[in-house]
């Protein structure tokens, strides 16, 4: 039997249109986004980033989803349509695309809010009672029903999830609001450096996720004042939010976990040290991040793939991993993986050792090879004998990027530029021995 709280919340999300903002550059993750938006990087072994929000949204009973793109999004775009195009349009659910294409002016997504306007008949067209706007580059489990209920009760305008986060985190990064006792916000600053704590936490401060609700007609009534305003940033955090919580009622919902104990997961993997941890927590005993939870799946697609296979047994020579993940397609050839991460179809040939890295898919690594502390991106080919990660100065010479925390970047450009330079030197040489 359904219970009578189950049933409310579905009406609640039967009535909600999901709209996820999947256009940002993700300029700190530096090469890994050179070509493609934030939202469609590698993440876990098998998703992309975007995966997260839209199963968040399906395991939520959010059906009707729209995906804003804008930055280099072919790859985002391909793998939308390749591996979310199994919701049944005939009973309402469908992961609409829409980029940017000048519905309202002559220019591109010009901030959050605009990229809203500029798909206003959109939202007019499904008439939704509530609207909920999602990031969508961080990684997270969060049932947005629970967040659909309060804002529903509260009666409020508009509703912004939250997490306490340490002030020295949040400081110039996230934005941060101050909430009375019934958690009305009453005071928003986007990106400070220097956050406002909570009484009750002298070092922490509440810090927006990214995600809001909206009573719909409250939306579009923001969002037309919002286009009209030649000031304004056209963005939520500097613009709407700021504005809203002066004139109506904006509601805090604090992310919280279901341990009381423990802190909720989640993650901005904005940089190169964040990507590199959050994908290096998913190979802990028990991991923060329950990616096996089948209460909770994170849906995404993946070429069929061949079983991950370790071969040879020999005493200098053993195929095997130890406290990592090795996903599909992948070869491990007498090679030893150890506190790593490998996507699909990745090689590792003989008497090379992988440490504490993350391996993107379609990665060969040659014979004799040592990585630790490393991000190799997708399609490289290591050559036979390189260190990487062993030696800073070695590695910044051959124009692999260098994290603050000494995680190693490596990349297809990078390797083909050390090839090039390699050729020139060469032929140099052999210029001078014709002389």
């Amino acid at each position: 039997m359904v219970s009578s709280n189950s049933r409310y919340v579905s009406n609640l999300t039967r009535d909600t249109l999901a709209l996820i903002l999947a256009g940002g550059k993700g300029s700190r993750l530096c090469e890994l986004t050179q070509n493609q938006a934030k939202p469609a990087v590698h993440f876990g072994g098998k998703f992309k980033v975007i995966d997260f929000p839209l199963s968040n949204c399906v395991n939520s009973g959010l059906r009707k989803i729209g995906v804003m793109t804008q930055y280099k999004a072919f790859s985002l775009i391909q793998h939308l349509s390749q591996g979310w195009g199994h919701l049944n349009r005939e009973l309402g659910e469908f992961v609409e695309l829409l980029p940017a294409s000048q519905q309202y002016s002559s220019n591109w997504y010009e901030g959050t809010a605009d990229a809203l306007y500029q798909n206003i008949e959109f939202i007019r067209e499904h008439a939704p009672k509530y609207v909920v706007v999602l990031a969508g580059d961080h990684i997270y489990k969060m049932d947005y029903g629970d967040m659909l209920v309060q804002h529903a009760e509260s009666g409020a305008d508009m509703t912004i999830s939250c997490i306490e986060m340490p002030i020295e985190e949040a400081a110039g990064t996230f934005g941060v609001m101050s909430v009375n006792e019934q958690n009305r916000i009453i005071d928003f600053h986007e990106k400070p450096n220097d956050p406002c704590a909570l009484k009750d936490k002298p070092g922490s401060t509440l810090a927006s996720m990214g995600n809001y609700i909206f009573s719909t007609e409250f939306l579009i009534e923001c969002l037309l004042k919002d286009a009209k305003n030649i000031e304004s940033q056209h963005d939520f955090g500097h613009d709407i939010i700021p504005a809203a919580i002066k004139t109506h009622q904006v509601q805090a919902f604090r992310f919280k976990s279901e341990d009381p104990k423990t802190a909720p997961y989640w993650r901005d993997v904005g940089t190169l040290d964040a990507y590199w941890q959050a994908n290096i927590d998913l190979i802990s005993i028990s991991p923060e991040l329950n990616l096996y939870d089948q209460d909770w799946p994170i849906w995404t697609y993946q070429k069929q793939s061949p079983p991950a296979k370790f071969v040879f047994n020999d005493d200098d020579r053993r195929g095997y991993a130890i406290d990592s993940s090795i996903s599909g397609g992948c070869i491990i050839s007498g090679a030893e993986i150890k506190e790593s991460l490998l996507f699909s179809d990745v090689h590792v040939r003989s008497y090379s050792k992988v440490e504490q890295s993350v391996i993107l898919p379609k990665v060969d690594i040659g014979r004799n090879v040592r990585i630790k502390r490393a991000i190799i991106d997708a399609g490289c080919k290591i050559p036979d004998g390189m260190n990487i990660g062993m030696d800073r100065q070695l590695d910044i010479a051959r124009g692999f990027r260098i994290s603050k925390r000494g995680i190693v970047l490596v990349t297809k450009g990078m390797l083909a530029k050390l090839n090039m330079d390699a050729e020139r030197k060469d032929n140099k040489s052999q210029i001078r021995m014709i002389a």
